[in-house]
């Protein structure tokens, strides 16, 4: 893949005297580099902001969490479908939902935010609790547990609340984390080709949890994502690539601009 100059520039990259320095993440941007193949088309990967990403799919193209800006979302397609793990404010902002979300845009929340809604945003909505299933334009949304199990850290995310969701579309599999450690449910998850792990210490794991979550589950690609909040390398995505080694293929996308 060939990077321009603009985009270098635009990424971060430093250009001196001939030599070009690129930050961590400055190729992340690409199409290419987020493309993955299914049975008869092609997923499109674009990580937007810290928990918030847009799936361009065979199914559609599929919002999952997100808040902040809507022009954040300008140059992607208008969704289809819309995810939303649970209520914080990192993964659920009302206004950016009725800004983004159009009459033909489906959007599946977990009980929780669903009795949140407001009530134009409910009339398109559905409620999907955990272990429960909805079929989407040919695609299956399963709802699996995402929550907390250490003690002292419950409260953030309860046993029972928030959803993680599997994605399988065209003959791929994603995993999509929400907020949660490393629990038991994330261990038994099969066949899976596209993962986001979560890592943000206190509310959820490090990246010690993480990968080794991974090593059971063995993604074929797996991205960190939701790692910003401390700077003490206990969520540092480059340790955890190192953690992860050869158990699956880690790409970085430009979460954090």
């Amino acid at each position: 893949m060939q990077i321009s100059k603009r985009q270098l520039l635009k990424s971060g990259a430093v250009l001196m005297a001939g030599i070009t320095f690129i930050p961590f993440n400055a190729l992340a941007d690409g199409h290419a580099d987020h493309q993955f193949g299914t049975n008869s088309g092609k997923i499109t990967v674009h990580p937007i902001s810290h928990a918030s990403i847009v799936l361009e799919t065979p199914a559609g193209v599929i919002y999952v969490d997100p808040v902040g800006d809507a022009a954040q979302y300008a140059s992607h397609p208008k969704p289809d479908l819309v995810l939303v793990t649970h209520q914080h404010g990192d993964h659920y902002n009302a206004e950016t939902l009725a800004a983004i979300v159009g009459e033909n845009t489906k959007l599946i929340t977990n009980p929780a935010v669903f009795e949140m809604l407001p009530a134009a945003l409910k009339e398109n909505a559905s409620q999907l609790a955990i272990g429960g299933t909805i079929d989407f334009a040919g695609a299956q949304i399963d709802a699996i547990p995402a929550y907390n199990t250490t003690e002292g850290r419950k409260n953030f995310h309860p046993e029972g609340r928030d959803n993680g969701y599997v994605l399988s579309i065209d003959g791929t599999r994603i995993y999509i984390s929400g907020d949660t450690e490393d629990i038991p449910e994330m261990r038994a998850l099969q066949n899976i080709d596209i993962a986001f792990i979560c890592m943000n210490l206190p509310f959820t794991m490090d990246i010690n949890a993480a990968a080794s979550a991974v090593a059971e589950f063995k993604p074929k690609y797996v991205y960190p994502y939701h790692y910003r909040g401390r700077d003490d390398g206990t969520q540092d995505p480059k340790e955890f690539a190192k953690l992860v080694g050869e158990m699956a293929t880690v790409k970085f996308g430009n979460w954090y601009g």
